[in-house]
């Protein structure tokens, strides 16, 4: 009885087994010498087709050693279409290998789009699962294309210098913002909180990138274009980005100080649940880089005294400007709404109030010394 109970388990572990390999569909493997992989994606209007886009794609070839390459080696593919995903799909003819997007990881949108058609070709990508949490997004303030085209000499092989001014892992300066794509996704989504994107640039030669500014996006409306003083100050104030210098004057003495630290509170005061001032605390700590004048260990807090003004000015200034345009980049408008039980008119009186709401900052900056030198 045993027996015969085992040879019936045999039979069917090999039915199933027969089963199972007649089933199975195989991995559509493809060698890596048949794919290629895109790096940057451009996106600008259309030249010659109404209302389309026109599609850069930037293909870094490989190489046989990094060591032994003497310099990046691209191809770029163009075509204009209605859609991204349109235009894409050609592309894919446009080259014997298989289209891999899981190194794309920045995508530079022509300046002019960003005001209209945001939603409609962002939808594509954020439909990718493969960049939809890797890829940073930039707006090109010449066109897209021509950003992707600039190869710097520093570039090396295998890489993509666009990608290295994003996220600290190359150059970490508080005039750069970074913003990934599901980020500007979010916030342009989001009530409360309008998107920033770095505004990138190129030297008339084109071969150096140029990233110190930024846009505000609001859907529907111009994008407003911070300054690099603005950006420095947006990226200092929401993302506590310290490394900047700052001058400030005092009758005939100018002092050039370095932040090492910035921490920065607010919070929305109310009466009656209706908000009626936005107060900020900016605490700053420093040292003093470079005077005009010698100076002594003495007057330290004389000298507290002069960057604490001057320091509050400028971000006065920053946040009494975007206020005035009816921009939102810091997120006092989402700060509001967490504040309050759920209410359907909650966005719309905020709005209302917002651009003439009384902004309080108070700033109090801390140097550690003068620097001086014997």
């Amino acid at each position: 009885m045993k027996q015969r109970f085992r040879n019936y388990k045999v039979i069917v572990v090999v039915a199933i087994y027969f089963s199972s390999v007649s089933i199975l569909a195989g991995c559509g493997f493809k060698d890596i010498d048949k794919r290629v992989f895109v790096t940057g994606i451009g996106i600008d209007p259309a030249e010659k087709l109404e209302g389309g886009y026109k599609i850069t794609l930037k293909l870094s070839l490989p190489v046989a050693s990094i060591k032994s390459s003497t310099g990046p080696n691209y191809e770029y593919l163009v075509y204009e279409g209605e859609t991204l995903a349109e235009s894409i799909r050609i592309l894919e003819t446009h080259t014997d290998k298989v289209l891999e997007f899981g190194h794309a990881k920045i995508i530079v949108i022509n300046e002019d789009l960003l005001e209209d058609n945001v939603k409609d070709f962002m939808d594509y990508f954020i439909r990718r699962s493969d960049i939809q949490l890797i890829a940073w997004v930039a707006a090109a303030k010449t066109s897209a294309e021509s950003i992707l085209r600039v190869e710097p000499a520093a570039e090396s092989a295998v890489s993509s210098t666009l990608v290295n001014f994003f996220g600290g892992s190359g150059s970490d300066s508080p005039f750069i913002v970074s913003t990934f794509l599901y980020e500007f996704r979010r916030n342009m989504l989001s009530d409360g909180i309008d998107a920033v994107l770095p505004l990138v640039d190129a030297t008339e030669d084109k071969k150096e990138l140029i990233v110190n500014q930024s846009l505000v996006v609001k859907e529907k409306s111009k994008p407003f274009e911070l300054s690099s003083e603005q950006s420095k100050y947006y990226n200092s104030l929401l993302n506590g980005m310290n490394g900047f210098s700052y001058k400030a004057e005092s009758e005939d003495l100018t002092l050039v100080i370095n932040m090492e630290k910035i921490k920065v509170k607010y919070k929305i005061l109310t009466n009656k649940g209706k908000p009626t001032s936005i107060k900020m605390n900016v605490k700053m700590i420093g040292i003093i880089g470079q005077s005009n004048k010698n100076l002594s260990l003495k007057d330290l807090n004389k000298y507290d005294k002069i960057a604490s003004e001057a320091m509050k000015g400028e971000i006065e200034d920053f946040l009494t400007t975007v206020q005035e345009k009816n921009l939102d980049p810091m997120g006092f408008g989402l700060r509001y709404r967490t504040m309050m039980l759920y209410d359907k008119n909650t966005n719309s009186e905020w709005q209302n109030v917002y651009p003439t709401l009384p902004l309080e900052v108070s700033v109090n900056v801390s140097l550690k010394g003068t620097g001086s030198i014997e």
